[in-house]
């Protein structure tokens, strides 16, 4: 008998310049599991980033090397694991353009994201065709490599349920081609970043992996808290305090519960709790820094390992639109 056929996992993110805390909690860890029991592919997804920041579009090299550095940097091994960047492997794009002559128009107009993102970015104009087929070309990105398996949250489960739905179309009309991609359902916590709201890169509020401790300190020190501890005497309610969200990520559990208990009870201050995050969020991310400063002073090895990542997926990706084709009849 022979080896048992691992299952294909992908996943990709945006490349909009280093990764933060979220990334870390949301995908990264999770992603470091797949790659022990999985045939994983993970894409800097350049073509996506481009439907919003294509007046920008500048700044996206320097962005997928942010990525690369950074998921390197946290562990993600090219000997385990395919790390591409999308718009080298330009059957994503023939795929995509095949995909986008079956889809029926209010299947793309029903997705919620794309009026999501149009009243969250209000400052970018994402009134494309591009960003309208985002979606479409997200399923290309899956179906290439037939991935068995996607790892999303909860908030982008929509996303892989339109993929299945475009999978079924399309077997239905050519052929029993493409594996329906199951949903890998990950934990996403919810993390705050310095101003209380959702951490990310666009809201100016995040905490980056690179960050040094200095960084860190200031900016967990002068984070919101509670409103209801005006006073170090006035007992405050944790699961309402934007610091906690990071002790739920980054802190042991029992460490967390006596903080919380010290939290309602006002045993202790903001800054002592905030004091030990700091603390384990430094302890965590020195070694990351350490790795990633060595990366980043060798680019062209960077670039290399993208490069080797680019060629085994190029591959299995060719072989995909030969059967695409065939089955169409083109």
């Amino acid at each position: 008998m022979g080896e048992k056929k691992k299952k294909v996992v992908l996943s990709g993110m945006r490349p909009t310049g280093p990764l933060h805390l979220g990334h870390l909690a949301g995908a990264l860890r999770n992603w470091l599991k797949f790659q022990e029991q999985y045939k994983c592919y993970y894409s800097i997804v350049t073509w996506h980033a481009l439907s919003s920041e294509y007046q920008n579009s500048k700044v996206i090299k320097d962005h997928t090397f942010e990525v690369a550095v950074d998921w390197l940097s946290t562990g993600l091994d090219p000997k385990k694991s395919v790390l591409f960047i999308q718009s080298d492997i330009k059957e994503h794009a023939e795929l995509h353009l095949l995909l986008s002559m079956v889809i029926p128009l209010p299947w793309l107009q029903r997705v919620p994201t794309f009026k999501e993102m149009q009243r969250e970015l209000p400052d970018k104009d994402l009134n494309t065709y591009g960003f309208l087929g985002y979606p479409v070309l997200q399923t290309a990105d899956i179906l290439i490599y037939k991935a068995d398996a996607v790892p999303v949250g909860e908030d982008q489960a929509f996303h892989l349920e339109f993929a299945r739905e475009v999978t079924r179309r399309f077997n239905r009309l050519f052929g029993n081609i493409f594996p329906e991609p199951q949903t890998f359902l990950t934990e996403v916590p919810k993390l705050a970043g310095t101003d209380g709201r959702k951490m990310s890169k666009s809201y100016g509020n995040a905490i980056l992996l690179k960050d040094s401790p200095e960084v860190i300190r200031q900016k967990i020190s002068t984070m919101m808290t509670d409103v209801r501890r005006k006073r170090r005497t006035d007992p405050g309610v944790p699961e309402d305090c934007p610091v906690f969200t990071l002790h739920k990520a980054f802190v042991a559990t029992k460490q967390r519960e006596e903080l919380a208990q010290g939290c309602r009870t006002a045993g202790i201050g903001c800054l002592e709790c905030k004091n030990v995050v700091i603390e384990s969020l430094i302890n965590l991310l020195t070694p990351y820094r350490e790795k990633r400063d060595k990366f980043e002073k060798k680019p062209q090895l960077v670039w290399e390992i993208l490069e080797e990542g680019n060629d085994k997926a190029r591959l299995v990706a060719q072989k995909t639109m030969e059967e695409v084709r065939s089955a169409i009849g083109l």
